[in-house]
Formats: structure tokens, sequence, C-alpha cells
């Protein structure tokens, strides 16, 4: 008897704020027992450069990336699932997303200026090893210098939302984000739905309008989550007709809640992406 394939479909390397290189990632995915995975780094697919020929991987790689974007105010994530890498449409949205980060690391910074946080850019920069720079990256940089005791407190204190550090006005909009993701044939799918701490009517209207942009999935699992929540993720799914999709946003190896392949259960009644393809 075969088992059932392992994906996990949404985890981060070194090229956006993961800890491990794209190669480190593959290998402790495989050892961790996942079957297929996708990198889903923040607006690039630069780690598919550094991984080398996909079909040449211990296990099955699916091209992805996750898109910052915003709907009614609110920071939201777009997942790209099994992309055509090469397409100028992913080229044209990550080059897009790259100015927006760039333009976005150094009003951040001004702002941290102001706060009385000298060098924060250039701080943030070497974090990212000149990479696509994201507010984590200043997190770890307020900690280094002392500003703060760890990420979680400078996310409360000056980066989360409604803090100075939390400027999402110059990312695409939704539309565009997934019109990339299709155009490159993949499959658009809502991040990590509980993040946003919407009210399950206002994710209702987000998930109505990501289907009118040509969306079609949601992440019902990611990483490990209560079971009642899986279960009316997977209601919403049907009632909309949207595929289930699940990861465990993985980052680093200390954080047991979100390790590779680790996720909560997934539901056996919410019509998987991966059957799609």
């Amino acid at each position: 008897m075969t088992h059932p394939i392992k994906y996990d479909l949404h985890c981060h390397t070194t090229c956006s704020d993961g800890a491990l290189s794209p190669k480190e990632l593959v290998n402790r995915a495989a050892e961790m027992g996942v079957d297929a995975l996708a990198i889903t780094d923040h607006d690039t697919i630069s780690a598919y450069q550094q991984l080398g020929p996909l079909d040449q991987q211990p296990i099955k790689i699916i091209p992805g990336i996750e898109f910052s974007t915003h709907w009614q105010n609110i920071n939201v994530h777009i997942v790209g699932l099994n992309i055509q890498l090469e397409s100028e449409a992913l080229q044209e949205g990550v080059a897009f997303q790259h100015q927006a980060r760039q333009q976005r690391a150094v009003l951040i910074a001004e702002k941290l200026h102001q706060l009385g946080f000298q060098g924060a850019l250039a701080g943030a920069t070497a974090i990212a090893h000149n990479g696509n720079v994201g507010r984590p990256h200043f997190a770890h940089h307020l900690v280094n210098v002392g500003a703060v005791s760890n990420i979680k407190q400078a996310f409360k204190k000056y980066l989360g939302p409604g803090k100075v550090g939390d400027i999402k006005q110059l990312w695409a909009d939704l539309p565009q984000v997934i019109q990339w993701i299709t155009q490159a044939g993949g499959t658009a799918v809502l991040a990590h739905p509980t993040k946003y701490k919407l009210t399950r009517t206002k994710l209702k209207r987000l998930l109505d309008d990501l289907i009118e942009a040509g969306g079609q999935g949601m992440e019902v699992v990611s990483g490990k989550q209560i079971s009642s929540v899986t279960r009316d993720l997977a209601s919403i799914c049907r009632e909309k007709n949207l595929l289930g999709s699940c990861g465990s946003d993985f980052h680093q190896p200390d954080q047991l809640w979100a390790e590779l392949g680790q996720y909560s259960e997934y539901p056996a009644d919410c019509p998987p992406v991966w059957e799609h393809w």
C-alpha cells in the first residue's frame, strides 16, 4: 500500500525571511517526510535559481511564490502555486514588487530614524544579504541594536499593524497580483487566512474579491492549528467552491508549530489544490 503524498505548499528560505538556504530547506523537507514542496518566498523566485534543475532534487518541487498585497487597507498575502518560472508576467510581478520593497524599506528606515534609530536600512539590508528587505529584517536589526528584546516586541512596538513601520500602500493591488499568478499558469491561493484577524463575514468578502479576480484557493491548514479552525476554513472553501491548500509556513528550525511537513491534518472533505494540477 502506497502512502499518501505529503505536500508542503508554503515555506521560506534565506531568499526572503527564512533561516535556511534553498538547498538546506529542500534537504530538511526530505528528512521530515515531505514528498512535494513549494518554496514560496516573499515576492521573489530567486530560490529556484539557487537550487538548480528542479527535476534533480531529492523530492518533487512545485514552483511557488508569496506575493504581498492589500485589501481594504489590510496587508494580505497571496501564494502562487505551480507557476511557470520563466513567465513574462511573473517576471514583471517580481520586478514590480522588488521595487516596491526597496521603496518600502527606505520609508520604514525613515520612520525609525525619526524615532531615533539610525542606520536601520543598512542594518536590515545586511541581515537580508542584500536580497528583498522586509519587516522581519528590520525587526532583527532592532534586536541587534538593543532597541527591543525580541522579534515579537519589535513588531508590537514598531512594525506591526498600525505601527510606524506598517507601510502597505506600495504593493500591487489584489487583482494585479492574482493576474500575475494566473498568467504564469499558476493557482492563486489566499495564504494563512486566520493571520489577518478578520471576522468570518469579512473573510468571505475577501474571498469573493479573490474569486472575482481569478483566485482559486485558500490555505485551510497553516502550520499547527486547532481542528475547529480547520473545519471552519474547509467549510468556507466548500461553500465558495475553492480549492484547499496546506503548508507549514516554515521559516526556521526552532519553531515547532511551523516545522516542514508537520502541519495539522488536512481535511478529507476539502478538494485539494494539487488535484487541480
